[in-house]
């Protein structure tokens, strides 16, 4: 009965400390940069919102490959507060892309997926 009592009082207290993914609004998860020129970075800034009671903080953000790069503040998100994590793709490669950002906040089991696609295209652009 012991050995219940305490497993009890630690789901009790994993979850009393666990947020939720609604905790986390973001205003967009995906972006289109349109026609893009080869060689030339662009960036975009996704940006988001601590809708929970309790401080939030980006765990970590990867991207798929290495011509995507995030960034992000580590410092914790008050509630009420915004904040944005900056992605860059390194136009290296012609043709269509579409490269995904995973990012995964602390105390929320469901990671979040940014998205931005375009084209790459020679000497040209926007």
């Amino acid at each position: 009965m012991k050995k219940l009592l305490v497993l009890f009082a630690l789901l009790i207290g994993t979850y009393a400390f666990s947020q939720q993914a609604s905790d986390v609004k973001f205003s967009e998860t995906k972006h289109s940069f349109g026609k893009i020129t080869q060689g030339k970075p662009v960036t975009t800034n996704f940006t988001f919102t601590n809708n929970g009671s309790k401080p939030l903080m980006i765990e970590t953000a990867t991207a798929e490959c290495g011509c995507t790069s995030p960034e992000y503040s580590k410092a914790a998100v008050l509630k009420g507060k915004t904040s944005t994590i900056k992605v860059t793709y390194n136009a290296a490669a012609g043709g269509p892309f579409t490269k995904k950002v995973t990012v995964k906040f602390a105390k929320i089991a469901e990671p979040v997926i940014l998205e931005i696609d375009g084209e790459v295209v020679e000497g040209g652009g926007k």
